[in-house]
């Protein structure tokens, strides 16, 4: 019999330890090659880990929520395939014998149904429903343990990449449905828990607690963490983004016909931030004790929120090497797959500045929380058309002009005032000179 070390594997730079969330198996399990075993959290990713080959779980030396570190042995899986044939036929000829000794009249019948039931695995759904709807092995394992059948599997809506059926679709549709969720499907949100107040004369209104899930406590810890880290200070600049949105709206039909791909604003400000990085590197730093680290790579998240509330930061590596159409395909399957929950772990590392789009969601300015060990963060506002003043050769004229707000958040520790400042109005300068040449459509 060979044991075979379950580990847990390297997942990108800077990241040393993962937290259990969920064990697929327990001690004794026959497992197939390719099964999802472990489910694994880093920071904000959701990962599996998978059976190497067919096997018996021999032993588990963690348990779930318990956190490991990269390399640690979390369980022990054995070939042990005579094993399983002996452990098979064992039982079978027990079954076979009490069956014997107690209906004897019935017994060849009870004999034949052994056999027939030995080669059959009645939770094998293969990998699609009945309409071809994709269901991978993660969502397969919930499926059995919460007792769904194929049948009803193919009722849920799937929001992956053509219909695929996602952990996240699963779960919603256990949540929502009326009979208590079973043990072995671990819900993204716990449900609220209502507490009524004791009625006094002057209060009979009721409370309702919401207990934080696993991403909204990480995500807490990392914001109060940067508070005490960094000294934080902000620099403002307003931008005259006129020339960019009438651009944009005179080529982004064109372009979503030839790229493929919709034509945003975030990568033409990833792809100025970039540029503004070269000439300012020391903003592309992190500091370490008394060490400040300049980055050789650029490497830019963009803060990006999810269905639920929460938040993520995918980060495109590299991203002074793309042009407009690799950053704009990068900044699509990035934000979709982020918000699927879809994200690999070494997709959300080794940023070395963020940017966070405010005006999303209609909002003038903000400013952002440094997202460590990085020491700058770009709040960018909505655009909003005012009336202004229009410098001209000429002389001045008062016009109608598309204004955004720009906010730097930054460490005072290693970026002074003049520093952040001359870098936020760098990149308002590329922006209002923006050349619309670079994609010639």
């Amino acid at each position: 019999m060979t044991k075979i070390d379950i580990i847990l594997p390297a997942m990108g730079e800077g990241v040393i330890e993962a937290t259990i969330t969920k064990l697929f198996v327990k001690k004794g399990d026959e497992v197939k090659e390719d099964d999802v075993i472990i489910e694994i959290a880093t920071d904000k990713v959701d990962s599996e880990i998978i059976a190497p080959q067919d096997g018996i779980i021999d032993d588990i030396l963690f348990n779930e929520n318990d956190i490991v570190k990269v390399g640690e042995t979390i369980l022990y899986l054995s070939d042990g395939k005579e094993d399983i044939a002996s452990k098979e036929d064992e039982k079978i000829a027990v079954k076979i014998e009490k069956t014997i000794e107690t209906t004897p009249e019935i017994a060849e019948e009870n004999i034949l149904d052994i056999e027939i039931n030995k080669n059959t695995n009645a939770d094998d759904f293969g990998n699609k429903t009945k309409s071809g709807k994709f269901i991978s092995p993660l969502v397969r394992n919930i499926a059995k343990q919460e007792n769904i059948s194929i049948n009803e599997l193919d009722t849920i809506n799937g929001t992956g990449e053509d219909g695929k059926l996602t952990k996240r679709d699963i779960l919603k549709y256990l949540n929502n449905k009326t009979e208590p969720a079973q043990e072995g499907a671990k819900l993204i949100e716990e449900k609220p828990i209502k507490i009524e107040v004791p009625k006094t004369q002057e209060q009979t209104n009721k409370h309702e607690i919401i207990k934080m899930d696993r991403v909204r406590k990480l995500i807490a810890d990392h914001m109060i963490n940067s508070i005490k880290i960094s000294a934080h200070v902000s620099s403002f600049v307003e931008v005259d983004m006129t020339n960019i949105v009438t651009w944009r709206e005179k080529v982004k039909a064109s372009f979503l016909k030839n790229e493929g791909e919709k034509l945003t604003y975030t990568p033409i400000f990833i792809e100025v931030v970039a540029k503004a990085l070269k000439d300012f590197p020391m903003i592309n730093v992190s500091i370490d004790g008394d060490n400040i680290i300049k980055k050789r790579n650029i490497n830019i998240g963009m803060a990006t929120a999810l269905p639920d509330g929460n938040l993520i930061v995918p980060v495109i590596k590299n991203a002074d090497k793309l042009s407009l159409s690799g950053l704009a395909k990068s900044v699509n399957d990035l934000a979709k797959r982020g918000r699927e929950n879809n994200l690999l772990p070494d997709e959300i590392q080794e940023g070395t500045f963020t940017i966070t789009n405010f005006g999303t969601f209609n909002n003038i300015f903000g400013t952002p929380i440094i997202n460590q060990p990085q020491v700058a963060i770009l709040g960018i506002g909505a655009i909003k058309k005012q009336v202004a003043v229009i410098e001209t050769e000429t002389g001045d004229s008062i016009g109608i002009r598309h204004k955004m707000i720009l906010s730097l958040s930054y460490d005072h520790r290693v970026v002074d005032g003049a520093l952040g400042g001359m870098f936020v109005a760098k990149i308002g300068e590329y922006l209002e000179n923006y050349n619309p040449q670079i994609y010639n459509l």
